[in-house]
């Protein structure tokens, strides 16, 4: 099964993350298909980077988004977009 989730990066006590398409079963920081955006939770708001083109062909071909990568999608508008 294919997710899409976040690979962590950024130094230790300020983590950033990047926005991934994955195997289930690959490790958080291990090997992953493709790079769709990034996500740095530290600014107010924090700031998202999304390609909307990849997230929306990703989510159309069966790619299930994690809790967080969900949200994250909701809060930019790609599920709604994606959906219709």
């Amino acid at each position: 099964m294919v997710r899409i989730r976040l690979r962590r990066i950024g130094s230790k006590g300020h983590p950033a993350y990047r926005i991934v398409v994955t195997d289930r079963a690959a490790a958080r920081g291990g090997a992953f298909v493709e790079q769709i955006g990034t996500y740095d939770p530290f600014p107010d708001p924090p700031a998202v980077r999304i390609d909307e083109e990849k997230a929306r062909k990703w989510l159309q071909h069966g790619a299930q988004p994690s809790e967080a990568v969900a949200r994250i999608l909701e809060r930019s508008g790609v599920t709604a977009k994606a959906e219709a």
